[in-house]
């Protein structure tokens, strides 16, 4: 059965879908992009720099103990009084460079004579220095530094060129005069096996970078060793600014993830230390949070909006049926049969078949209300329609017409077995039998009868019908008149 709606349901839900759905989504993402910049500041501020400077310090402290051995071999009494003799017997001055390097675990162990120019190492006379040569470069700085010692990285002459970080000692005879530069040198491939534990320890990407912005080869992370970084995406464009502030944070973008750097200059190295972290991966979790609160928020949301539905739906189906229904017998009220008669007659039109229509009307009912009061009137009206709609068909529909008459519509009924359904009714009236102040009160029923025509107004098939009726009160009330 269609009625009309009393407001839209569907757009009121839809309403409080999109209500509460943007408060949920606004709730967690505002908290989601709060706890992202908390993240990022964190490792901007803190973790980075921390990292950073743990890791400069674990370097310094793994450079310390190098420094110290050839700060040892710069004061040794052997080497300097070996010089002073005039240097006659180089298998012993490699003999001492092998002792050292076996004993300390160096890569490499040198003495460079500062009188002969001869370049020693435990393997003997590696070469002479020249101050033409260009790989002979390091002697001369050393010659003419003021510290005692510095820490370079050179290809090792004496080991095919590899890349080696030398400590670089000043040697001077007891009476303070420059005779050499003596050290050891550590394997670039030690640094790099110390980088792959700060990575692991720190749980970040690090890597050094030297002047001119190409990794060092160390096996690093970033591109493939010794890559441009002028050519690395998101960073490349920053690049040399990031060299020339040696030392700071910096964010960039990379193949769709936001990325954050910590830079350190390492002067005992002449290298930037570039301690990395990708953001989007350390926002991972409450990445996941926040897709967590909005499948909750999701489920929330259709829950109270089912219930709602429920709710609507139940309140909807109560306001229509108040709207269509008599509150005292409850039958069809006259709204709900203008509705009704309209759909019946659009289905005789496509299907004719026989529509025929009961006016009912309770006799003397003024009476039993001026003498038994009106509370027994409306006990009258509710027994009535309930013999009415009980002894109906499904098919049928019955409304109270108003006061006490009462209309039937008898669907695929003609006017003889309209008749025949009207006195069945009548005889089940005069039958029943109503407590009212502890007496039995029973009624009796007029009703006229009238069967559509097939082209007449509903006013005039009424119309008819309570024409017929009228006739039967006329006629003594208690029977049936068919129009």
């Amino acid at each position: 059965m269609a009625h009309p709606r009393i407001f839209d349901r569907r757009s009121l839900l839809l309403l409080l879908t999109l209500l509460l759905s943007s408060g949920f989504a606004a709730t967690a993402l505002f908290g989601y992009f709060a706890s992202s910049r908390a993240i990022q500041k964190a490792i901007i501020e803190q973790d980075l720099p921390l990292t950073s400077s743990n890791i400069y310090s674990e370097i310094q402290k793994d450079l310390v103990r190098p420094v110290l051995i050839s700060s040892t071999m710069a004061h040794d009494t052997f080497l300097r009084d070996w010089v002073l003799r005039g240097e006659k017997d180089a298998v012993e001055v490699a003999r001492y460079l092998t002792e050292v390097k076996r004993r300390y675990g160096a890569f490499s162990s040198f003495f460079v004579s500062d009188k002969s120019a001869t370049y020693y190492t435990g393997e003997g006379v590696l070469k002479r220095v020249r101050p033409d040569e260009p790989r002979d470069a390091w002697y001369y700085r050393v010659k003419g530094m003021q510290e005692d010692y510095e820490i370079n990285v050179d290809p090792d002459l004496a080991n095919a060129d590899a890349l080696t970080i030398f400590i670089n000692y000043r040697v001077f005879d007891f009476d303070g005069r420059f005779i050499g530069a003596t050290g050891i040198g550590l394997t670039v491939d030690a640094v790099s096996g110390l980088i792959a534990e700060y990575q692991k320890r720190f749980m970040r990407t690090i890597y050094f970078v030297d002047a001119n912005g190409r990794v060092v080869q160390l096996g690093a992370s970033r591109g493939a060793p010794g890559a441009d970084l002028h050519k690395a995406p998101g960073l490349g464009p920053l690049i040399d600014g990031i060299l020339q502030k040696q030392r700071g944070s910096h964010m960039f973008e990379a193949n769709g993830d936001s990325h954050i750097l910590h830079v350190n200059y390492l002067p005992e190295l002449k290298w930037y230390l570039f301690v990395e972290q990708n953001a989007s991966a350390a926002l991972a979790d409450i990445r996941r949070t926040l897709y967590a609160n909005l499948a909750i928020s999701l489920v929330v949301t259709l829950v109270v909006v089912f219930l709602a539905h429920l709710a609507l739906t139940r309140y909807q189906y109560r306001i229509e049926e108040m709207a269509t229904t008599d509150a005292l017998t409850g039958l069809f009220n006259r709204h709900a049969f203008d509705i009704l008669i309209g759909k019946l007659l659009a289905e005789y039109r496509r299907e004719p078949r026989p529509i025929s229509m009961l006016m009912a009307d309770i006799d003397h009912f003024k009476e039993v209300n001026d003498r038994h009061g009106h509370q027994a009137g409306d006990a009258i009206l509710v027994e009535v329609a309930r013999v009415l709609q009980n002894r109906l068909r499904a098919s049928d529909m019955a409304v109270r017409w108003g006061g006490e008459e009462f209309l039937m519509v008898l669907k695929g009924c003609d006017l003889a077995e309209a008749r025949r359904i009207a006195e069945d009714l009548r005889l089940a009236v005069a039958q029943a039998t109503v407590a009212a102040r502890g007496a039995q009160l029973s009624v009796t029923i007029s009703l006229g009868v009238s069967q559509f025509d097939g082209s007449e107004t509903i006013d005039s098939l009424v119309g008819r019908a309570d024409g017929a009726l009228y006739a039967a009160k006329n006629d003594g009330r208690n029977r049936v008149n068919a129009a």
